[in-house]
C-alpha cells in the first residue's frame, strides 16, 4: 500500500483549513449501501456537517458509476456488500471512470482481505461501520485532501494476513461454487471444461488447506478474499 496511513481517530475535531468541493461549494457525497436505514441513517448524519452535501444515494453497487456522474461527486462512500455489483467492483469501475474522484469503502466486517482489495480497486479510505460519525466526516475530508484514511487495527490485520493466495479465476469459481453447483453447472456456466473447473477447485482448496470446495468458500469468506 502506499501512501501515509491515518488513524481515523486521529485529529477529530473541525480543522482550520477544512477541503471543500469545487469553487468552496460543500463536499458532494454519494452513499451506496443497500440497507435502506443504515443508509437513511448516514445521510441524515453527515448532513449536519457544514462542509459535506449527500447528493446522491444508491442502493446497488451497478447504480453506483450512473449516480456518480450524474450528480457531480467528490467522493463516493461504498458499502462492501450491495447487489448487483460489490462495492470493491464499483470502486474499481469509479476509478477507470472518474479517476478524480475519491473512494471510501465501509464495511460491517473487518476483513483484512476486504481491505487489500479495496485498495487495489482504487479506495483510499476503509473504514468500519460503527466508526463515529464525526470520523466518517473527517474521512470525507481528509481523502479530499489527498490522503489516505485507514482503520489501523485492520492495516495490522492486512499486513500480518499477507496477500491473496488465489488467482482471479480461482476466486470466480470459488464464487461461482457457494451455492452448491455441480462441476458441470459451473463448467456451463463459466464456460470451461469440467476437468478445469476440478483444476482450479483443487488448486484453490491445497492453497487455503481446506478439506473441501465448502470449507475452502467458508476459509476464503472470512479472510476477504472473495
Amino acid at each position: 500500500m502506499t501512501g501515509s496511513t491515518h488513524s481515523p481517530a486521529e485529529d477529530t475535531g473541525p480543522a482550520p483549513d477544512r477541503p471543500t468541493g469545487t469553487a468552496g461549494r460543500p463536499i458532494r457525497v454519494l452513499l451506496a449501501e443497500d440497507q435502506s436505514m443504515v443508509r437513511e441513517a448516514l445521510a441524515a448524519l453527515l448532513g449536519l456537517e457544514p462542509d459535506i452535501e449527500v447528493v446522491a444515494q444508491a442502493a446497488r453497487g451497478d447504480e453506483v458509476l450512473a449516480a456518480a456522474r450524474a450528480h457531480a461527486v467528490d467522493v463516493a462512500l461504498l458499502d462492501i456488500e450491495m447487489p448487483g455489483r460489490t462495492g470493491i467492483e464499483a470502486a474499481a469501475e469509479l476509478r477507470a471512470a472518474l479517476p478524480e474522484l475519491k473512494v471510501v469503502v465501509l464495511t460491517t466486517f473487518g476483513r483484512p482481505g476486504y481491505l487489500r482489495s479495496a485498495m487495489e480497486a482504487g479506495a483510499v479510505a476503509f473504514l468500519v461501520k460503527d466508526a463515529p460519525a464525526a470520523q466518517l466526516a473527517d474521512a470525507v475530508r481528509r481523502v479530499l485532501a489527498g490522503e489516505r484514511v485507514i482503520d489501523p487495527t485492520l492495516a495490522a490485520a492486512a499486513l500480518a494476513e499477507g496477500a491473496n493466495p488465489l488467482t482471479d479465476r480461482e476466486r470466480e469459481i470459488l464464487r461461482a461454487a457457494a451455492d452448491g453447483a455441480t462441476n458441470a453447472e459451473l463448467a456451463a456456466a463459466l464456460h470451461l471444461s469440467q476437468g478445469t473447473v476440478r483444476n482450479y477447485l483443487s488448486t484453490a482448496i491445497q492453497k487455503l488447506a481446506a478439506r473441501n470446495r465448502t470449507e475452502a468458500v467458508g476459509i476464503a469468506r472470512e479472510k476477504g478474499w472473495l
